[in-house]
C-alpha cells in the first residue's frame, strides 16, 4: 500500500473530472493522488459485468464530436491539454437521431453532426420561426459559456425572445435537459448553450467499445504521468482549519495532507465531508441536492436493431404530451418522455458492427418513490416498470411485425434505478446532474478547495473533463497575481 501522507494535489472521485484533472497536474510535475470509494473508475461514466457481458452506464454518446481539423472546439482543447492523439479516442460518428412529439411522435426533427440537416428540418415544420431560429443560433455561437463569471439569466426567456412556437421551445429544450440539466422546467442560458453546441452545433460520437475506451485511455495517460490513485479508498471527512483544508479522513482511519484539494463528486456530497461548514463562501446555506433522476432499462438482442426496421436513428428523444415536463417525477417513473438510444446505430465502418443488439430506454424517475423499497417489492416494480418504459419507448421506432418480435429477440435484460445511481456514484437522491446551484469557478469556502466536474457547471462527457482541467489551470497551474 501506498504509504504518502502529503500531496501537492488529492483529487475526491476518479469520475472523468478526477482523472482529466489528475493528467494534468501530473503532467507539470505535481505530486497527485486521486481517491476512489468505489472499485472502479469512471463514476457516472462507468460500465460494469453480469454474466460476463459489460454494460456501459451513462454514456449514449460522446458528445461535443467534430471531425479532424476543426478548430476551437471543446475536444480539441480536451485533446491538447491532456495531449491525447484523437484516434485514441476512436470516435465513430452517430447515423441520425430524432425529436420525436406526439403520441406516437407526429412531430419530428431530425439531426446529423452536419447542422445544416437541422436547421433544414426546422425552416421545413416550423417555417414562420426559421429567422427567429437563426438569431437564436448566432446568438448560441457568439455566447461565451465557458466564463467563470457569467451573470445567471434564464434559458426560457432568451429563446422565447426568438423561438414563439411553444412546440418547436420545448421540442429545442428536450435533448439539452436529458442530457445534462439539473433544473427543473427551465436552464441557466449558459448551461443551455454549453449543450446545444455539444448536441447539435457539433454532434455525437461513440468508440465501438463503448464508454471502456475512454476511460482506459485515460487511465494509461494517469499512469505514464506518474500519478497515484487509491480505489476502494474514500474520503469520510474533511478537516478543516483557519480557512483551509489541512487533511484529509480516508475511509480506513489514515490522514492525508495535501496543499490542494479537488472534489469531483458533487456539491452536496463534499458539503457532508466538511461538518458545519458550507462551500460557498457567498451563502450560509448548504447547496441542495438536485431532484432530477433517471431509470434506464437495457435490452441485449440476438440480432442488429436494423432486422427489427430499426437501422437508422442513432438516439431518439420522445415525448407524448402537449407539453414538455422536465421536473422531478410524481410518479416512481415518468414514462411521457424519455431518450430511446441504439448504440449498433453509429457509422462502425464497413463491415463492422457490434456483436449483439442494445435497446436502451431512460425516463425520468422518483429516487424518494424507489429507496425505501423493501428487497422484493424493489425487484418487483423494477420488472413491472421496465416493461412499461420499453412499451412507451416502442411508440417512437418503427413498428414490429408482432408484439412477440422483441421478445423473441431479447436475450439478456437489465434495469437501473435512482437508487442504482446514488448506491455506486454518492450522489445524493440520484440526481444524475447534481445540484441546481453550479459554482462556475470552483471556489469554496476553504481557501484551497475546489469544486471540479457537474457541480462545477460544465457538462458532458467531455464537459466533465474540460472541468477537470480548467480548476486545475485556474486554481493550480496558473500563477497567482
Amino acid at each position: 500500500m501506498n504509504t504518502a501522507h502529503h500531496y501537492d494535489v488529492a483529487i475526491i472521485g476518479a469520475g472523468m473530472a478526477g482523472l482529466a484533472a489528475g493528467i494534468r497536474l501530473a503532467h507539470f510535475g505535481k505530486k497527485v493522488c486521486i481517491f476512489e470509494r468505489h472499485n472502479a473508475v469512471g463514476g457516472l461514466n462507468s460500465f460494469y459485468s453480469i454474466d460476463g457481458r459489460k454494460y456501459d452506464v451513462g454514456l449514449h454518446a460522446m458528445t461535443n464530436f467534430v471531425r479532424p481539423g476543426v478548430k476551437g472546439t471543446p475536444l480539441g482543447k480536451l485533446l491538447r491539454q491532456l495531449r491525447i492523439d484523437r484516434d485514441e479516442f476512436a470516435l465513430c460518428e452517430q447515423k441520425r437521431s430524432r425529436i420525436a412529439f406526439g403520441p406516437r411522435g407526429e412531430t419530428s426533427l431530425t439531426f446529423t453532426n452536419d447542422f445544416t440537416v437541422f436547421e433544414s428540418e426546422v425552416a421545413a415544420k416550423f417555417p414562420s420561426q426559421i429567422d427567429g431560429f437563426r438569431r437564436l443560433i448566432a446568438l448560441i455561437k457568439t455566447y461565451d459559456d465557458v466564463s467563470l463569471g457569467a451573470v445567471p439569466e434564464s434559458a426560457r426567456a432568451v429563446v422565447r425572445r426568438h423561438v414563439t412556437d411553444p412546440l418547436l421551445e420545448d421540442m429545442l429544450f428536450c435533448p439539452v435537459m436529458y442530457y445534462g440539466s439539473a433544473t427543473e422546467h427551465d436552464m441557466e442560458f449558459g448551461q443551455f448553450v454549453i449543450m446545444f453546441k455539444a448536441l447539435f452545433l457539433e454532434g455525437f460520437a461513440r468508440p465501438f467499445d463503448g464508454v471502456r475506451v475512454i476511460l482506459r485511455v485515460l487511465l494509461e495517460k494517469y499512469r505514464e504521468t506518474g500519478g497515484e490513485r487509491r480505489m476502494k479508498c474514500g474520503v469520510q471527512k474533511i478537516i478543516s482549519r483557519e480557512g483551509r483544508a489541512s487533511a484529509l479522513l480516508l475511509d480506513d482511519g489514515s490522514e492525508v495532507t495535501a496543499t490542494h484539494v479537488i472534489s469531483t463528486i458533487g456539491a452536496p456530497e463534499t458539503e457532508r465531508l466538511l461538518p458545519g461548514s458550507s462551500l460557498s463562501a457567498l451563502s450560509s446555506q448548504p447547496a441542495p441536492s438536485g431532484a432530477l433522476s433517471y431509470c434506464e432499462t437495457i435490452t441485449v438482442l440476438d440480432r442488429q436493431p436494423a432486422a427489427l426496421g430499426w437501422g437508422e436513428d442513432t438516439i431518439v428523444f420522445f415525448n407524448d404530451s402537449e407539453k414538455f415536463t422536465y421536473a422531478a417525477s410524481e410518479q416512481q417513473v415518468d414514462i411521457r418522455s424519455g431518450v430511446i438510444c441504439l448504440p449498433n446505430n453509429f457509422d462502425f465502418g464497413p463491415g463492422r458492427e457490434l456483436p449483439e443488439g442494445l435497446f436502451r430506454c431512460t425516463c425520468l424517475a422518483s429516487y424518494d418513490q424507489w429507496a425505501p423499497l423493501p428487497e422484493d417489492v424493489y425487484r418487483a416494480d423494477k420488472t413491472r416498470w421496465y416493461a412499461d418504459i420499453q412499451r412507451s419507448a416502442l411508440r417512437f421506432l418503427p413498428p414490429l411485425p408482432s408484439p412477440a418480435t422483441l421478445a423473441a429477440a431479447t436475450i439478456a435484460t437489465d434495469m437501473f434505478t435512482p437508487r442504482t445511481i446514488t448506491r455506486f456514484t454518492g450522489h445524493a437522491g440520484g440526481a444524475i446532474y447534481g445540484s441546481p446551484v453550479k459554482l462556475r469557478d470552483g471556489r469554496t469556502a476553504l481557501s484551497n478547495l475546489y469544486l471540479a466536474g457537474t457541480d462545477q457547471g460544465f457538462l458532458g462527457i467531455v464537459g466533465a473533463m474540460l472541468s477537470g482541467i480548467s480548476m486545475a489551470n485556474f486554481h493550480v497551474l496558473q500563477p497567482k497575481t
